[in-house]
């Protein structure tokens, strides 16, 4: 069964930056399109970014679109959230999940993933 684990969260400034890294064991993480979701108090998970399995599309959110980037390295099995000019609506629990489907673009639905990492916290605070 495919794992995922979230990492590099914690406490920034506004306008600050951090990268998130989600990394997979098991299998080979190029198999899986891989979407970044986030959790805020008293909200419902949504999608913040995606990116498909080979690498070739990406989506985001408009809230983050021009401030987060996200990327993969294969061979570190490895996929990537750059946060930059964070602000404080940003803070919310991250998870990174993987769609074992054969869709040709990434989801932004929660529906569409079937593994999930246990999350990491961001906080944006001054």
């Amino acid at each position: 069964q495919l794992q995922l684990v979230e990492s590099g969260g914690g406490l920034v400034q506004p306008g600050g930056s951090l990268r998130l890294s989600c990394a997979a064991s098991k299998f080979a993480l190029d198999y899986y399109a891989i979407g970044w979701f986030r959790q805020a108090p008293g909200k419902e998970r949504e999608g913040v970014s995606c990116i498909s399995r080979r690498g070739g599309s990406t989506n985001f959110a408009d809230s983050v679109k021009g401030r987060f980037t996200i990327s993969r390295d294969n061979a570190s099995n490895t996929v990537y959230l750059q946060m930059n000019s964070l602000k404080p609506e940003d803070t919310a629990i991250y998870f990174c999940a993987a769609d074992a489907s054969r869709r040709l673009y990434c989801s932004g639905d929660v529906s569409a993933y079937d593994y999930w990492g246990q999350g990491t916290q961001v906080t944006v605070s001054s």
